[in-house]
């Protein structure tokens, strides 16, 4: 070996030597002096952070110290915060290194002139003067980049929402002084001209499953008038709840304008035909049951669906057959067909019901649906109570006929349809008959219910709830009980069984004239899926003006499953010392 060898491989082993004693490991890295949001930015931007738990050589890790100080100041920018006092601070023990990072965040940069506005008929647009109305940071605001970043998006997104495709920037700039605190900004949009609508397009891939003349009946906008995209919108949701489709995409194309006017191109993937479903049930007076059901969602090119479902419980039956035909010459709707049996065999009733009905729904606006309808009703019922136990002597049935009009009512003003935090949603049902007119007794029906949600906080949300029912009539007698109101429940009175609240013969409940409710109900999750409720829900349904008021309390586990929220509740009611607790389950919207 040369001479030289030796001692070069000396000088490596001392070096190795010298670096191993002087690794050092981040045990942790504190931030002192801002708020919770500034905080967990800079620690974001922090080289320190992703080092914690990790050995370093004294040089990285000073390296990284020195960085710390450019990084924090770095990540206060975006709030505002140009000139922030910052120190660092290594306190090395045996067990690893601690940082401590205190900052001062000193006084903010706040805009001292703002120069925003829009250049061309973009400039005349009253709603787009409301936006700029809007932009934040103004004068004498802290210049927050968040803000001022997504008030421009706002303002670049609403120019081709209202059809200013040409829109493009004649000034974008913003200069920051950091001696005196100020920013100045200078955004000036040049619109062009406005956009109007041109030819709508529809495209059905692989294969076409309903006439294109049905669809062209859901533009409503002429040729020519302006553009906006909200048109294009509301044409996505009257195709959506078709239900034709699997796949909706709607593109305007102002690259193949003609004289101003905008194509438009929808291209649509047809969902399957066919939609099968299959179920368990059970139901403390049904029984355990089988659900079956076979929806087509379309039967031909003008677009008709139909349904066909059984419900076969051991106490309780029902076959339901429905046909419905695309509706759109007053509102985007539906006229439908249906034709119900039912069959109920439990240990106080005896019934049978044959209904049909015939309807014509229609969505007035994004929040109220109206639905009217014409029902012809026949029912057979006796109650087992009034039996007198002699198995010779035959079942003294009751029979009603009815026809009537009725007209529903359904508003749904809320952020989240699945899981609402914020708004209401409810529906209120008028019906009624004349004797003679197809019915055996003159009566009328009002029947509203109503939800209010208030989220509280990230993860609280508040429910109240309340129903309303009363009937017009002087032969109630005569009323088959489907046109009775009940309570009990779980969507009525929780802590009491399905229906047990109201006038009865022995034990079981016959139905009433007038039904009234209320709930409220705290909620509280833990996470972004599971959640705890407590609630209490009050009310009756009665007859006459002598009100047998009944209330339940209880606890409940939610879970927001992928199918929509799932409650499991335990309750009891709190009018009789002896009442059992009751358990209720169910799934899907809260209206």
């Amino acid at each position: 070996m040369p001479p030289a060898l030796p001692r070069i491989a000396a000088a490596a082993l001392l070096l190795f030597a010298c670096g191993a004693a002087d690794a050092a490991t981040v045990r942790s890295v504190e931030i002192h002096g801002l708020d919770d949001v500034m905080t967990e930015n800079v620690r974001v931007s922090l080289s320190l952070v992703d080092a914690i738990g990790k050995d370093l050589a004294g040089r990285r890790l000073g390296y990284l110290v020195r960085e710390a100080d450019d990084e924090a100041r770095e990540a206060l920018e975006p709030f505002g915060y140009y000139s922030p006092q910052i120190t660092v601070e290594r306190n090395r023990t045996d067990g690893g290194t601690d940082v401590v990072i205190t900052i001062q965040p000193g006084e903010p940069v706040r805009v001292r002139d703002a120069d925003i506005a829009i250049l061309g008929e973009g400039g005349r647009d009253r709603y787009l003067k409301q936006d700029l109305g809007k932009f934040r940071p103004n004068t004498g605001d802290v210049f927050n980049h968040a803000l001022y970043e997504a008030s421009k998006t706002r303002i670049t997104r609403r120019l081709a929402e209202r059809g200013y495709f040409d829109a493009d920037f004649a000034s974008h700039r913003v200069e920051v002084t950091r001696a005196q605190n100020t920013a100045d900004i200078d955004l000036v949009w040049t619109s062009g001209e406005r956009y109007d609508m041109g030819a709508t397009t529809f495209t059905q891939t692989p294969r076409q499953v309903v006439g294109n003349r049905l669809l062209e009946k859901l533009v409503y906008w002429k040729e020519g008038q302006y553009y906006h995209q909200g048109r294009l919108d509301r044409l996505r949701q009257s195709l959506i709840a078709l239900d034709y489709f699997s796949r909706i995409d709607i593109q305007p194309q102002p690259g193949e304008a003609v004289d101003g006017r905008v194509p438009v191109q929808v291209a649509l993937t047809p969902a399957k035909r066919d939609i099968y479903t299959a179920g368990l049930s059970y139901g403390t007076e049904s029984g355990p049951g089988v659900r079956f059901g076979l929806e087509r969602r379309y039967v031909n090119q003008r677009g008709h669906k139909a349904l066909a479902q059984v419900d076969y419980a051991q106490k309780r039956k029902t076959l339901t057959l429905q046909y419905r035909i695309p509706a759109f010459a007053w509102l985007d709707g539906w006229y439908t067909a249906s034709l119900q049996f039912a069959d109920e065999q439990t240990d106080y009733i005896d019934s049978r019901r044959v209904e049909f009905v015939a309807s014509r729904s229609g969505q007035y606006n994004r929040h109220l649906n109206l639905v009217a309808s014409l029902h012809v009703l026949r029912e057979r019922w006796a109650y087992v109570a009034e039996d007198d136990g002699d198995p010779d002597t035959p079942t003294q049935y009751r029979f009603a006929t009815f026809a009537f009009p009725a007209l529903r009512a359904e508003y749904i003003d809320v952020d989240d349809k699945l899981f609402p935090r914020r708004g209401i949603g409810g529906s209120v049902v008028l019906r009624g008959g004349v004797e003679g007119a197809g019915s055996d007794a003159s009566f009328a029906q009002v029947h509203a219910r109503a939800s209010w949600f208030k989220g509280l906080g990230e993860r609280n949300r508040l429910i109240v709830r309340g129903e309303f029912g009363h009937t017009f009539t002087d032969a109630l007698t005569a009323m088959p009980p489907s046109l009775r109101f009940y309570a009990g429940g779980d969507r009525s009175i929780r802590g009491y069984e399905w229906r047990e609240v109201g006038p009865r013969i022995g034990d079981f409940s016959i139905g009433a004239k007038n039904v009234v409710t209320a709930s409220g109900e705290f909620e509280h999750y833990f996470n972004d899926s599971w959640g705890g409720a407590v609630f209490v829900d009050s009310g009756s349904a009665f007859d006459g003006t002598d009100v047998d008021w009944h209330t339940g309390v209880g606890v409940g586990v939610r879970w927001k499953s992928p199918v929509g929220p799932l409650r499991f509740d335990i309750a009891r009611g709190l009018d009789h010392p002896d009442s059992p607790f009751t358990i209720g389950l169910s799934i899907g919207a809260e209206f």
